[in-house]
């Protein structure tokens, strides 16, 4: 659903662009509370959760390169507002999708440059929004248990898909440049993304699934139900007639109980598997137009589409110019791609998480005083 160059007006382009703009300061500041682990201070869990969003940024772009057949002559492709906002969070997951359409546009002419605030308040807020609001109303009545979490995942990104449709249907009724009735878009885009959003419902719930099967503790949409409180007593109980001890507070039995564990494995593989998705399997995606492409072809929507700026990028189309093997072309670009949002992705959220550290020091424990603040 990568929105080109001339489909929408300059003003609504400009307008898109603030409202992006500002989406990605919020979410700045939401991430670092989300980057922060466990809790505050925990900077063992801010430690491992940075790298792993950038993991996620990186995995998204890579699943984005294997587009499945929807219908006669239409792909789909994954947008993974909902895979990010339920792994990460849902403000660093607006950032993930963020990283992964900026990387796209520059370094492979994938969704226009000048619609990059329409593409992020598309695919980057308006499904991680309702992606993640969706999730949290459907786990709070469903049954606490693991099973529930990937369902309530596959519902999430099943209706996220269509909404970017709606989304993109209102941008283009406000600032569309070709003369096309607005119901007709309407229908086509919202029932060819409907199909598309079965595909991003697997795909979404298969990969919460697999991850919460193996640590549950690094699925952010599953904190806090997937292990249920545990009343903690000092085992060194008060003599008769001394003062009552504090009274006991209420601590997640796993968090309490069970020993830090490295994420370096599940770091490895979730890589391996980003690799070999925009290595290797990308090259047998499908070639059909995905279902933006169709439906701006079908309605005339691309009537005044324009080149995109960065058309003659050695990496333009996802393919490596001047390698003429188409498998080893593309799978090269999409390896690069990889590394390249990994590394941009991973930067940001370590430079937030250090930010968050530094900002706000927490006492080392009860009755810990605060560090003094730094003069300026």
């Amino acid at each position: 659903m990568h929105v080109p160059d001339g489909f929408i007006n300059a003003p609504v382009s400009l307008a898109t662009g603030a409202v992006a703009a500002a989406a990605v300061a919020v979410s700045l500041r939401g991430a670092r509370r989300e980057l922060a682990g466990t809790g505050a201070g925990d900077i063992a869990g801010a430690e491992r959760t940075a790298p792993l969003a950038g993991l996620v940024a990186a995995f998204i772009f890579a699943v984005q390169m294997l587009n499945f057949p929807v219908a006669a002559g239409t792909s789909g492709h994954l947008l993974g507002g909902a895979l990010a906002a339920i792994l990460v969070g849902p403000y660093t997951g607006v950032l993930c999708v963020s990283v992964v359409l900026l990387m796209q546009g520059v370094l492979f002419a994938d969704g226009g440059l000048t619609a990059l605030g329409v593409n992020i308040t598309d695919m980057a807020i308006v499904t991680t929004v309702v992606a993640y609001a969706l999730f949290r109303g459907l786990v709070k009545v469903l049954p606490r248990r693991r099973r529930s979490i990937t369902v309530a995942s596959f519902v999430a990104a099943l209706v996220s898909v269509p909404a970017a449709a709606v989304a993109f249907t209102a941008l283009y009724a406000l600032g569309g440049t070709a003369d096309v009735p607005i119901g007709k878009v309407f229908t086509a885009m919202v029932g060819v993304h409907v199909l598309i959003g079965i595909g991003e419902a697997v795909i979404t719930a298969l990969t919460v699934g697999a991850v919460i099967a193996v640590r549950p503790d690094l699925v952010h949409g599953a904190r806090g139900l997937t292990a249920p409180l545990e009343l903690r007593t000092s085992p060194l109980a008060a003599p008769a007639g001394a003062p009552a001890a504090p009274e006991a507070q209420p601590v997640p039995a796993a968090a309490a109980t069970a020993p830090r564990r490295s994420t370096r494995r599940i770091w490895l593989a979730g890589l391996a598997a980003a690799l070999v998705c925009a290595g290797g399997i990308s090259y047998y995606a499908s070639a059909s137009p995905d279902g933006l492409e169709k439906v701006a072809h079908d309605q005339g929507i691309d009537a005044k589409a324009e080149d995109h700026a960065t058309q003659d990028s050695p990496l333009a189309d996802y393919s490596v110019k001047e390698i003429t093997d188409a498998r080893l072309s593309g799978g090269l670009a999409g390896v690069i791609g990889v590394g390249a949002t990994l590394a941009v992705g991973t930067g940001v959220f370590v430079v937030l998480r250090r930010r968050k550290g530094a900002a706000t020091p927490e006492p080392a424990g009860p009755g810990a005083e605060r560090p003094a603040p730094e003069s300026v």
